[in-house]
């Protein structure tokens, strides 16, 4: 099956163009946050300890509502779960015949897992300690993987929802079930103490700017191919 036609002409450039600035608006804010956090700049690390301790107190005090952010963020918004949803959307796309957009996908869920790792490697930031923790998590902090995932599922997702063109009023409903989501992911990663708030912020901007990357570069379905000029062996007509 051959996926619906869409606009190839000035506004689709328009739009690719839009988003190829939000991927570097977004990317130039993620490296700006880097900074902050690799100089330890103190501003920043004083709200990520005055926000995840009001947070940690209260999932103290709230343990049946505790319970219910550990289903959501280990379950519902883990990262396996993003990964399995792009890739049944990877062979969806494939079995549409939209291959463009399935190597794009394929290769953005990729990249944002090896950027996820090489930074938390680099970055090496500590998480959050607490004498009496509701949840446990491993290896380095930033930026968050549950955020960044999220992000990049959600906002693949809602772009192929456009690509393909659902109604509107699909579309706005994948909208709002990806905003719930990604706001969603990142309150519970820091309601449940095992990360600060740029931990999320920096994980949030990444995705999105790889989401970003992929509507700005990824041809349009039945985009036609480049034309060739002054091919040796040409004869004029």
């Amino acid at each position: 099956m051959q996926p619906p036609p869409t606009p190839t002409g000035p506004r689709a450039r328009g739009h690719s163009g839009a988003a190829a600035g939000l991927a570097t608006v977004l990317t130039t804010l993620f490296a700006l946050l880097l900074v902050l956090v690799e100089s330890e700049w103190a501003p920043l690390l004083s709200w990520d300890r005055e926000c995840a301790a009001e947070l940690h107190r209260r999932a103290v005090a709230h343990d049946g509502w505790t319970q219910v952010n550990r289903v959501l963020s280990d379950w519902v918004w883990d990262p396996w779960t993003m990964r399995a949803l792009l890739a049944a959307a990877v062979g969806w796309l494939m079995w549409r015949g939209d291959r463009a957009a399935a190597l794009w996908v394929g290769a953005a869920a990729l990249l944002g897992t090896a950027l996820q790792q090489g930074i938390k490697a680099a970055v090496d930031r500590a998480r959050p300690h607490w004498p009496d923790p509701v949840d446990t998590a491993h290896y380095a902090a930033f930026p968050s993987g549950h955020a960044l995932t999220a992000t990049v599922g959600c906002g693949l997702l809602c772009w192929l929802v456009a690509r393909h063109g659902a109604a509107a009023p699909w579309r706005r409903a994948a909208v709002a079930v990806a905003a719930v989501s990604v706001l969603g992911v990142g309150f519970t990663r820091v309601y449940l103490g095992v990360h600060w708030f740029s931990d999320v912020l920096g994980g949030w901007l990444l995705g999105g700017a790889l989401v970003a990357a992929v509507a700005a570069w990824c041809p349009a379905p039945g985009a036609p191919a480049p034309e060739r000029h002054g091919d040796e062996g040409d004869v004029p007509r």
